[in-house]
């Protein structure tokens, strides 16, 4: 019955209202399927009350040009030495909740200390945009309505629940709140009380806010206790057109074809993992084992998370990566040059925006190897070039 209403309640909008549109309108739509969800027309008006769009936040939407930047650069801006030191205070610091997140969820420390750094510094940089109006703005563009829409819905139920003010609470530009900057639905169905204070407080407290991001990896498909990313050495002569995330054998296959630990030992034997160049065969190599993968559910850029994850090793004690020595790169307008030339190839780029996400680098691979070159994945002027 509860869905069957609010599917009629769709059907019956315009698409204005759905996204776009009128703002007053838009909001009586949202409100009419927040109903339909069970919360109180009250709760529902009482949210709204002084709600605004923000054009701050569509800017903020509109300007993610950093993705468009290498590994190698995007890794060095992010992974400062003040944060690697911060890391080890704060791991002290929390030792405790560390602890028992280690020994509910087989976390590390180091994975929960890199999302904390990289979203908010250690909870020190949370955000000022206010949570509800970055919300409304987002749902009311319509560039991802069908992400943002059921966060507003959550963000009602929230207030209504007392857990967050639509007027004062405030958070990322992306709707995000606290200390590793979660999602309303998230904090529903996730929050979890690290300090036994009987709330979930993810913006002051981090015991809260870090036992809440473990339970949320660990229902995105962490799987306990295993490693995650693992630097390695790969021989000159191995078959690149096996590396990639689109391509994996287990440990053991891999050390048969001459891939070793740069430090340490690999992973279990009977992992499957992915061989991992994210500039290419000439620059940092990594073994990317199942865990690599809930990185994606977290944020979906690749060097965000390629980052994210070598920054766990760091913390947990790795040393710095070989940056070895890649071969050019392109630029982000050549790189949309070549995902346009990609996309009329009949490739599925994910969209020509100058960041090479997952899908161009796969489509790149295939091309490479229908051209007779390396198939590592590393997008070049040469095979920009060598595409009609």
């Amino acid at each position: 019955m509860r869905l069957t209403l609010l599917l009629t309640l769709l059907a019956s909008q315009s698409a204005a209202q759905v996204c776009g549109g009128a703002l007053p309108d838009f909001i009586a739509g949202v409100k009419a399927e927040a109903i339909a969800a069970e919360q109180s027309p009250s709760a529902a008006d009482a949210f709204f009350a002084g709600a605004a769009l923000d054009a701050s936040v569509i800017k903020a939407d509109r300007a993610q040009g950093v993705f468009q930047r290498d590994f190698i650069d995007f890794s060095r801006r992010l992974i400062s030495q003040n944060r690697l030191d911060n890391g080890r205070v704060y791991g002290d610091r929390h030792a405790a909740t560390f602890d028992q997140i280690a020994a509910e969820y087989g976390i590390p420390r180091g994975v929960l200390l890199a999302f904390w750094a990289f979203e908010t510094d250690y909870g020190q940089v949370q955000g000022n945009f206010n949570t509800r109006d970055a919300l409304l703005t987002l749902a009311h563009d319509c560039r991802r309505p069908e992400l943002f829409r059921p966060q507003l819905i959550a963000a009602i139920e929230l207030a209504a629940r007392g857990d967050m003010d639509p007027a004062t609470t405030t958070g990322a530009w992306a709707g995000e709140i606290g200390q590793v900057q979660m999602l309303p639905e998230d904090i529903i169905a996730y929050g979890r009380d690290g300090d036994g204070d009987g709330q979930v407080t993810l913006k002051t407290s981090a015991p809260d806010a870090l036992l809440s991001g473990a339970n949320v990896l660990a229902n995105l498909g962490w799987r306990p206790n295993e490693p995650w990313l693992q630097e390695i050495k790969v021989p000159a002569d191995l078959d690149w057109s096996q590396t990639g995330l689109n391509h994996k054998l287990t440990v053991t296959q891999w050390q048969a074809a001459g891939v070793t630990a740069r430090n340490g030992e690999l992973g279990p034997k009977d992992l499957p993992a992915s061989v991992l160049l994210p500039m290419g065969r000439k620059g940092p190599a990594f073994l990317a084992y199942p865990n690599f993968e809930v990185y994606f559910e977290w944020n979906k850029s690749f060097v965000y998370v390629t980052t994210a994850a070598y920054f766990a090793t760091r913390l947990m004690g790795a040393p710095p990566y070989n940056a070895g020595a890649p071969d050019t790169g392109l630029t982000g307008e050549e790189m949309m040059a070549l995902q346009e030339k990609l996309t009329a190839l009949g490739h599925d780029v994910g969209g020509i925006d100058g960041i090479l996400g997952a899908k161009t680098r796969a489509a790149v691979q295939t091309e490479q190897m229908r051209l007779g070159l390396p198939a590592d994945a590393w997008p070049t002027p040469a095979i920009l070039a060598a595409l009609p």
